[in-house]
């Protein structure tokens, strides 16, 4: 594996200093900067435009236990991982999760309330009480995006810093962190700085059908691994449910939150069957795990490309105010929800492997942090409770933040500059990316089994060698060389784990 995914020499490249340099600007990346005490300069990188992120199209909203009454959230995150996630954390996880959400009502996110004046609150997938918050229906993300995305450009000492791509990790003497390489504006160059997190998301795109963004390849992830930085629960990868599948073009869409099944909606196969009602206790509401394996078969039964999400059962004023985006982009489908059931297939949707980090986002190597989608906290184990991925960057994000400010703030010395410059070749990256896409896609899937881990990783293996001597030099190429390392991790980790557990599940185990 080379070390650096860069091409050229620090001497002579731009350099930039701050005190922190955060990798992301959802979630986890923008409320750590406005937790970070306001005399540390900040700069945030975001790898094309602020508010294109996962956590702009989070549509369930925040799982918190608001209501004193609810003494059950950690059993049910506990449940749902598995028993894989880690007690103590995620403890601290569901018991500071109300205060930041009061936090955020402060920062003036509009949670949806009702006439009283209390926030409403719904149940989703594997969750035995209701405390799911949300902002305008289903517009949770974007909304709570919007307000911190405002917040953070009132604020003098963050600089966001758009078209900014993350592509190596750098470190000094005694494995400190010391900067970073960006590629921004046809050119590389180096943020000095001795605290850098990473939050710069997942790894949908290595799939070829995915619920993320665009573009979410890993980088963050394994600009990390080539520095060092120890990784954990790489094989657990979530499929969501439920995304839209238009059958005129084979394509899936957009997602259909968890939170259509918590207002009533049923899952049925092509021949109207409500088949979740004896596959599991909490019928339609059970874990995504078991929920996306349930509709893979029903689909490999029945020779279909999808399943149905039937909610008809509710009104049309209903559905229209409480899913107001679902509504309009069924609607622009040709479906109305209303009358007509929403067809829909199971695809990659959120990562709970990644950087391995302590309670504080610290990682084994000094002044290097993560938080949100790209670090490893260990809070959701095999398999997420659905809506606790926007609570784990708020808690850590936070944690972060208190963190690096009790951190050493003097610069450290800058590593040789001793880049292999490689070689220069014709190779189609677009080719390897789409190669990588089919090969986690039906290898390192739903269903894995070891005949197919091999051959996945043993192709992987053959891509990375092909990468490794070339001449890497614009982010398009670098994106692919990470998800090939990524991809790479993923596999072996599956083939390492031979046991059935959460999202990982082998038919040969």
């Amino acid at each position: 594996m080379r070390r650096f995914a860069f091409n050229q020499d620090l001497k002579g490249m731009p350099i930039e200093k701050y005190d922190v340099v955060i990798a992301g600007g959802g979630l986890a990346g923008l409320y750590t900067a406005l937790n970070l005490d306001k005399s540390l300069s900040c700069a945030v990188l975001v790898k094309k435009e602020l508010m294109l992120c996962n956590s702009s199209l989070a549509q369930g909203g925040i799982a918190a236990a608001v209501n004193e009454q609810d003494l059950f959230h950690l059993r049910d995150t506990i449940k749902a991982s598995a028993g894989l996630a880690n007690p103590s954390l995620t403890g601290f996880m569901v018991e500071q999760g109300p205060k930041h959400i009061v936090r955020l009502a402060k920062m003036g996110v509009p949670f949806d309330t009702n006439e009283q004046g209390n926030w409403l609150t719904t149940r989703e997938g594997a969750h035995t009480r209701e405390r799911v918050l949300h902002c305008g229906g289903d517009a949770t993300g974007r909304l709570i995006m919007q307000r911190l995305t405002q917040l953070a450009l009132e604020r003098p000492n963050i600089h966001i810093l758009e078209h900014h791509f993350l592509t190596d990790i750098l470190t000094g003497d005694d494995n400190q962190v010391c900067g970073a390489v960006v590629y921004h504006d046809q050119a590389y160059k180096f943020l000095e700085t001795p605290s850098l997190m990473v939050a710069a998301g997942g790894i949908g795109s290595i799939y070829k059908h995915t619920t993320n963004r665009e573009g979410t390849t890993g980088d963050g992830i394994a600009a990390a691994i080539r520095a060092g930085a120890q990784m954990q629960h790489m094989e657990f990868v979530q499929f969501h449910p439920t995304a839209f599948f238009n059958p005129r073009t084979n394509q899936s869409f957009f997602l259909i939150s968890e939170a259509v099944r918590g207002e009533g909606g049923i899952l049925r196969n092509s021949e109207g069957v409500a088949f979740m009602q004896t596959r599991h206790p909490m019928k339609d509401l059970a874990h995504r795990d078991i929920t996306a394996r349930e509709i893979f078969l029903q689909m490999q039964k029945h020779n279909k490309k999808h399943v149905f999400l039937d909610i008809t059962s509710r009104s049309k004023s209903f559905l229209e105010k409480r899913f107001p985006t679902i509504y309009n982009a069924c609607k622009d489908q040709g479906i109305r929800m209303e009358e007509d059931p929403i067809p829909v297939v199971p695809v990659q949707h959120y990562f709970m492997g990644g950087i391995k980090t302590n309670s504080r986002g610290q990682t084994n190597i000094k002044g290097l942090f993560a938080s949100g989608e790209a670090a490893c906290t260990n809070v959701h184990g095999a398999n997420r409770l659905a809506s606790n991925s926007l609570l784990e960057c708020l808690v850590f994000g936070a944690q972060c933040a208190e963190a690096i400010y009790n951190s050493p703030h003097t610069q450290v010395a800058l590593p040789p500059a001793t880049i292999n410059q490689g070689k220069k070749t014709d190779t189609n990256f677009g080719f390897l990316a789409d190669e990588i896409r089919e090969i986690m896609q039906t290898q390192g899937g739903i269903v894995r089994n070891k005949k197919g881990l091999k051959t996945a990783l043993k192709r992987l293996d053959q891509i990375m060698e092909k990468l490794e001597p070339l001449h890497i030099n614009t982010p398009a190429q670098t994106e692919v060389a990470n998800m090939a390392l990524v991809a790479r991790h993923i596999i072996a980790a599956a083939l390492e784990r031979k046991n059935n557990i959460g999202a990982h599940y082998r038919s040969d185990a």
